[in-house]
């Protein structure tokens, strides 16, 4: 055999013998990769503030809040009455609570802070609950109604995973779902 023949066939043999063990080694560092990387609970949601358009305004008021413990999330739904339109809202971390139509800071218990706000007016009485003993939410302040907005303060342990979305009753009326995760 020629000797640049022999050089040329034990190089592609040098690269192919050498192309198997990388293959298989970064195959399995990504599946490590992957399988360490796995979200808590399957959670995805992130952390960025979730809002529609400010144009979504729905009739209803907002007639109750309740909170719900979950596996891996805390919850918190606003009731809100039948209505027209298209329900609303603006949930995002904020640095300092602030009051409706004031703009005055509005202190609340945590390590982070929910700034939550329905697109609809509220019946609902001022109120504040802490929430002792729960993996997530630490303390809840209505911060006022003001022009066909509803405001609330969400004061969570710390900046974690969120998601919101509207559910429609059967009465025609609207549920507006917070859920915080307990951990990333």
């Amino acid at each position: 055999m020629h000797t640049t023949t022999r050089r040329r066939l034990a190089a592609v043999g040098l690269v192919a013998a050498l192309a198997t063990p990388v293959a298989v080694s970064v195959a399995t560092t990504s599946a490590t990769a992957a399988t360490s990387a796995a979200p808590y609970c399957g959670i995805t949601w992130g952390s960025p503030p979730k809002a529609t358009s400010p144009g979504n305004l729905w009739t209803g008021a907002v007639t109750g809040v309740r909170a719900g413990r979950h596996a891996c999330y805390d919850r918190l739904v606003f009731d809100v009455a039948p209505g027209s339109g298209r329900l609303g809202y603006n949930v995002q971390y904020v640095d300092q609570l602030t009051g409706p139509g004031s703009g005055l800071p509005v202190p609340i218990g945590g390590g982070a802070k929910l700034q939550i706000t329905v697109n609809a007016p509220s019946t609902v009485a001022a109120t504040t609950r802490t929430f002792d003993d729960w993996r997530t939410f630490r303390q809840l302040k209505s911060l006022g109604s003001f022009e066909g907005y509803t405001d609330y303060g969400l004061g969570v342990r710390a900046r974690l995973p969120m998601r919101v979305f509207v559910l429609t009753d059967t009465d025609g009326g609207r549920r507006l779902v917070i859920d915080v995760a307990h951990r990333w």
